[in-house]
């Protein structure tokens, strides 16, 4: 089981060239280059050589690499897709999502320009797409959709709802949108924290978006990484008690049942796929930190 790990994921503006440059440097797990949200109109362009330049020079690895580009209804959409298919990232980031169409429109412009083999991400930013949630990730069997992102400041400004009191108007939100992902086997990623200095406040958002089951934290600030990284990781009781149903359901005498018994509780067969998956997410997670400080050192 290969499982990449996504607990944190930056957006770095494509128009700012010390934030490319710091990207890799970061022991965060993904980076977002954005020609979208946070690159002014007249700077599209720019941000867009500058993007480019900066992956023809590389040293991102093994940090993700996503390029959030401009929506398919907008006068950059062409050029940043050419752009991609120039520079090959791991994968591209589609905004303003609203149903399963779009999402087959997008994997059909991305074979049109030789990226057949590049991963799809999408934005989950629009009332329409909560509301198509379960249409958008079944793309899945005929797209290369991979990940869908959660836009909360989007979906504040476009609903109206509140992302105060521990974003309880977004709760059935971004329950449904896990759902579709999971049921569909999809990554998906919780939206950004706005408050960087509030540590406090934000380590309180990665704890619930952890418990719901994302997994991973968009960020707008190196500041979060640590958090992120420490929430979404499995912790070492986590990792001890993977390690013990693994080796229960390994020997002999359990090799052929659905359930057993261990220190005092029942496990089933669904708790060893669980466990395998920790362990998975905890060694790919070692190898990265052991990347990193291999680059530190």
């Amino acid at each position: 089981m290969t499982i990449r790990p996504r607990r944190s994921v930056l957006y770095m503006p494509g128009s700012n060239t010390r934030a490319l440059e710091k990207g890799r440097t970061l022991p965060v797990d993904a980076l977002i280059l954005d020609l979208e949200d946070s690159v002014a109109p007249d700077a599209k362009d720019t941000a867009r050589q500058q993007v480019q330049d900066a992956l023809a020079q590389g040293g991102y690895a093994p940090r993700e690499v996503i390029i959030r580009i401009n929506a398919p209804d907008t006068p950059w959409f062409a050029d940043d897709l050419a752009m991609v298919a120039a520079v090959r990232p791991d994968a591209v980031l589609l905004p303003k999502v609203r149903n399963g169409e779009d999402v087959r429109a997008m994997s059909r412009a991305m074979r049109e320009n030789g990226l057949g083999d590049t991963g799809l991400w999408i934005m989950m930013e629009t009332p329409l797409a909560i509301l198509n949630a379960g249409e958008i990730a079944a793309t899945r069997k005929e797209t290369p959709l991979a990940c869908m992102v959660m836009g909360t400041n989007d979906l504040a400004r476009e609903t109206g709802a509140s992302l105060a009191q521990e974003r309880l108007a977004f709760l059935p939100w971004l329950a449904t949108c896990v759902a579709a992902a999971r049921a569909h086997n999809l990554a998906i990623i919780d939206g950004v924290y706005n408050d960087f200095r509030n540590e406090e406040g934000f380590r309180a958002e990665c704890q619930q978006g952890r418990l719901m089951g994302f997994d991973g934290k968009t960020l707008i600030h190196p500041a979060q990484i640590e958090a992120a990284n420490a929430i979404f990781a499995p912790t070492e009781e986590d990792v001890a008690w993977a390690e013990e149903i693994v080796k229960a359901f390994s020997l002999p005498e359990n090799a052929g049942r659905g359930a057993i018994s261990l220190n005092g509780r029942m496990v089933e067969r669904l708790h060893l796929e669980i466990a395998e998956r920790t362990l998975s997410l905890a060694r790919a997670i070692a190898e990265r930190q052991q990347h990193v400080s291999g680059e530190q050192s």
